[in-house]
């Protein structure tokens, strides 16, 4: 990690100081009521990757994920069910951009990635099913975007590492938002932890596979 950081030139480095400050300025502002800075601050947060990605050569379809996942996160920056599918989309598009880079990059579904490929589909059938059951009306797109998060997981698993371990952040916080979304009690004491959460492993993990792919 630290090699990498070592490899970056001063404008690269620039950009994902301003990344991280972006992601800092949106914790901050979590519980305020949706802005123009809120959503400014969540989008460039992981924009920027986007930037760093191009800036410093990486693959163009990690751009393309990354770019796509930001304007998901400017969606997500308000509430109500038109934000959500939009962000719903946004990032359909994003994982099926990250599982085909996965995948291809990777040395494939090798008998070393059986467990790690079993274990995301066990977790993401568990709370898919869940989530599906109580999504009504977007039941279809939900069942939808959980598919193609499986199949970015599972592609995860192939690569190993760095971006692993951020695939394995971005599920989490998918989970979370699901579980907040459509399994939550409107008026569950544990709603004041999932923004937060969401957030914090969405970031770690977006910057984790950006750095394990630019390595």
């Amino acid at each position: 990690m630290t090699g990498l950081f070592a490899e970056f030139d001063a404008a690269e480095t620039l950009v994902l100081a301003a990344s991280v400050l972006a992601f800092a300025i949106y914790l901050f502002l979590l519980g305020q009521p949706v802005s123009l800075k809120r959503t400014v601050a969540k989008t460039l947060a992981v924009g920027l990757l986007c930037v760093l990605a191009l800036m410093a050569g990486g693959p163009k379809l990690l751009a393309l994920a990354l770019a796509l996942s930001a304007l998901g996160d400017a969606f997500l920056a308000h509430e109500g069910d038109i934000a959500f599918l939009g962000g719903l989309g946004s990032f359909l598009a994003g994982h099926i951009a990250f599982a085909v880079l996965f995948i291809s990059s990777g040395p494939g579904f090798t008998q070393a990635a059986v467990p790690g490929c079993v274990a995301v589909a066990v977790f993401a059938l568990g709370m898919g099913t869940l989530m599906v059951r109580k999504a009504g009306p977007l039941a279809a797109p939900v069942a939808a975007y959980v598919l193609a998060i499986a199949v970015m997981g599972m592609g995860g698993v192939t690569l190993g590492g760095l971006v692993l371990a951020g695939v394995a952040l971005f599920m989490a916080s998918d989970a979370i938002l699901g579980s907040e979304k459509f399994l939550m009690a409107e008026g569950s004491r544990h709603r004041r932890l999932t923004s937060p959460a969401v957030w914090v492993l969405y970031y770690a993990g977006q910057a984790l596979i950006t750095l394990g792919l630019l390595a």
